[in-house]
C-alpha cells in the first residue's frame, strides 16, 4: 500500500470516461480555451485581482501576485493544476495514483517529476517552490519536514485539498471552492468558473439519468484483510456514490476514510461493491479476496458477484470527479447509460 493510503489510516482523518478539455495549451502564452491570449500581468507583476487573501484548512495567505514555481503533490492537485492550463506555473510534481489523463498528458511532460512519491524535504526545496499544493494531508508530513507551517516560515505559501479539513460531509459545493481559489490564486478565475460550469453539466446529465431507478446499497472496498478501509460519509466519494444513483452503507462514518469490521460489512448487506483500484493490489486480487472468504458468501453482492471499479484518482476532489458520476452511474443503472 502506498505510504500517503497508510498514513491516512493513521490520520483517521477509468481512465476517464469522458476526457476533459484542457482550458489553456500546452505551452506558450496561457492562452484561454476559446484561443484568446490572456491579458499580459502588469508590469509590477502582480496581475488583476491582487493582492489576494484566502483561508485554507485554517492556514491565511495573502498572495502578492500569482505563483510562478508551483509544486503540486499528489494527483488530484496536479490534475486542478493542469486543468487550469499552469503547466508553465509549476516546478514539479509528485506522486500519481494513476496515469495523468490522455487530455493533460502534453502538459504533464512538460513538468519535472520530482519523486515517484513524496519527495524529501530537500528535493521539495531545490525546487525553489513558491507554492505547494497537497491533494492529501500526508503530503504535508511534519515528522518529514514538509509541514506548513515549516514551509511558511521559509517564505512557501501552501495549499491542503479542502476535503481534508471540511467539518461534515464534501459535496460539489466544496470542488467549487477548491477550483475557484486555487483559479483565483493564479490568477485565472474565468478558467476556473468555466471548469465548475463544466463538471456541473456533466454532473446533471449523469443524475437526471438516473433519479428515478432504485438505489443499491454499495459497499466501497479500498483495502484491508484484518478490516475494511472503506470510504466513509465525509469525503467526496460518499456524494459521488450517492449521486450516480446508490448509497453508501457506511455513509455513518464520520471520516473520508475509516477501517471498519468484516462483521459490519456483513451486517449492512450491500448490494453492490465498489472497488478502488490503485497500487500493487489489482482489482482481481479484491474480488478475490472477498470472493473467497467464506463469511462473506452470503452478503448479496459477493454472492452475486456484482462489482463496479474506479480508480482512486476518481474518488478525491479533483478534476475527475464529474467522469467518476458518470462512469459509476452507467455501472451501477446499466439501462440507464
Amino acid at each position: 500500500m502506498p505510504r500517503f493510503r497508510a498514513a491516512l489510516r493513521a490520520l483517521t482523518p477509468f481512465a476517464a470516461l469522458g476526457l476533459l478539455i484542457p482550458l489553456a495549451a500546452c505551452g506558450g502564452a496561457d492562452p484561454d480555451r476559446d484561443g484568446t491570449p490572456a491579458a499580459a500581468a502588469p508590469a509590477d507583476g502582480r496581475g488583476a485581482g491582487f493582492p489576494y487573501t484566502v483561508t485554507n484548512c485554517g492556514v491565511t495567505t495573502t498572495y502578492q501576485a500569482p505563483p510562478r514555481r508551483a509544486v503540486a503533490m499528489n494527483q488530484h492537485a496536479t490534475e486542478i493544476l493542469l486543468a487550469l492550463g499552469l503547466q508553465d506555473r509549476m516546478a514539479g510534481t509528485a506522486y500519481l495514483d494513476d496515469a495523468i489523463l490522455p487530455a493533460y498528458r502534453p502538459a504533464y511532460d512538460e513538468v519535472k517529476v520530482l519523486a515517484k512519491e513524496y519527495p524529501s524535504k530537500e528535493l521539495l526545496l531545490g525546487a525553489n517552490p513558491d507554492f505547494v499544493y497537497g491533494g492529501y494531508s500526508s503530503a504535508f508530513d511534519k515528522a518529514q519536514g514538509r509541514d506548513r507551517e515549516g514551509l511558511g516560515k521559509s517564505g512557501i505559501p501552501t495549499r491542503l485539498s479542502v476535503e481534508y479539513c471540511t467539518p461534515g460531509p464534501v459535496r460539489f459545493d466544496q470542488l467549487k471552492t477548491e477550483i475557484t481559489e486555487v483559479a483565483r490564486t493564479f490568477g485565472v478565475p474565468e478558467r476556473g468558473a468555466r471548469l465548475i460550469e463544466d463538471e456541473q453539466r456533466r454532473i446533471d446529465a449523469a443524475t437526471t439519468r438516473v433519479k428515478d431507478k432504485a438505489r443499491p446499497a454499495v459497499f466501497v472496498y479500498d483495502s484491508g484483510d484484518a478490516a475494511a478501509f472503506t470510504s466513509g460519509g465525509n469525503g467526496i466519494g460518499n456524494e459521488i456514490v450517492s449521486l450516480a444513483g446508490g448509497t453508501n452503507v457506511f455513509a455513518d462514518l464520520k471520516d473520508t476514510f475509516g477501517d471498519v469490521s468484516w462483521e459490519k460489512v456483513i451486517e449492512r448487506q450491500p448490494e453492490t461493491v465498489l472497488i478502488y483500484d490503485y497500487g500493487g493490489t489489482s482489482v482481481e486480487a479484491k474480488k478475490q479476496r472477498l470472493v473467497n472468504d467464506p463469511a462473506l458468501a452470503r452478503v448479496p453482492a459477493i454472492r452475486d458477484r456484482r462489482f463496479v471499479v474506479l480508480p482512486l484518482s476518481s474518488a478525491v476532489l479533483g478534476v475527475r470527479v464529474a467522469d467518476a458520476v458518470d462512469s459509476l452511474a452507467r455501472q451501477l443503472h446499466p439501462d440507464a447509460a
